[in-house]
C-alpha cells in the first residue's frame, strides 16, 4: 500500500502523539519513514552588521533543535525495525518543506498531528497542517 511515510515533526507533544501510530502503519505496509523537522533560515541575513549571533551559531543551534526534535522518531522506528530516513528541511513555510521533502523522497504519505485549533485562533495563528492539505497531491493523514 504505502511505502514510504513522510512523519514531520515542530518536536512539541502534539506532533509526539502521532508516532506511534505512524510507526504501526509503517510496520504493517512494509514501508519505511522519512522524518522531518523544518527550521527557518537564518533571519539576520538582512539586519546591519550587529547581529545577535553569527549564521553558524544558529545553525548550530536549530540543528541541535531539530535532531533532539526527530529523535523520538528515530528511536521508535528502530524499535520496530523499520527504516528511517532523517531530514532537517529548512524553509519559512514549513508546509512548503514538507511537500518538497515528500516529492524529493519519493514519499506516497504524510502522516501529520493537528494541534485541534478553530476558529479566530486557527485563523490568527494559521496551521502548516492546513496548508499541507490544501497544496499536497498525496495523502494526507491527520491525527489528533
Amino acid at each position: 500500500m504505502y511505502k514510504k511515510i513522510l512523519v514531520p515533526t515542530d518536536g512539541s507533544d502534539t506532533a509526539s502523539k502521532v508516532v506511534e501510530p505512524a510507526v504501526a502503519l509503517a510496520r504493517s505496509c512494509g514501508a519505511t519513514i522519512v522524518a522531518l523537522h523544518v527550521t527557518d533560515p537564518y533571519p539576520y541575513s538582512g539586519l546591519a552588521e550587529t547581529v545577535p549571533i553569527t549564521a553558524e551559531q544558529y545553525r548550530v543551534h536549530v540543528t541541535k533543535i531539530a535532531e533532539d526534535a526527530l529523535e523520538p522518531i528515530k528511536g521508535a522506528c528502530a524499535a520496530a525495525n523499520i527504516g528511517c530516513e532523517a531530514v532537517i528541511g529548512e524553509d519559512i513555510h514549513p508546509w512548503k518543506a514538507m511537500l518538497d521533502v515528500a516529492k524529493d523522497r519519493g514519499c506516497d504519505l504524510v502522516v501529520i498531528a493537528s494541534h485541534g485549533r478553530r476558529g479566530v485562533q486557527a485563523l490568527l495563528l494559521g496551521s502548516e497542517t492546513q496548508k499541507l492539505l490544501t497544496h499536497s497531491t498525496i495523502p494526507v493523514l491527520v491525527l489528533r
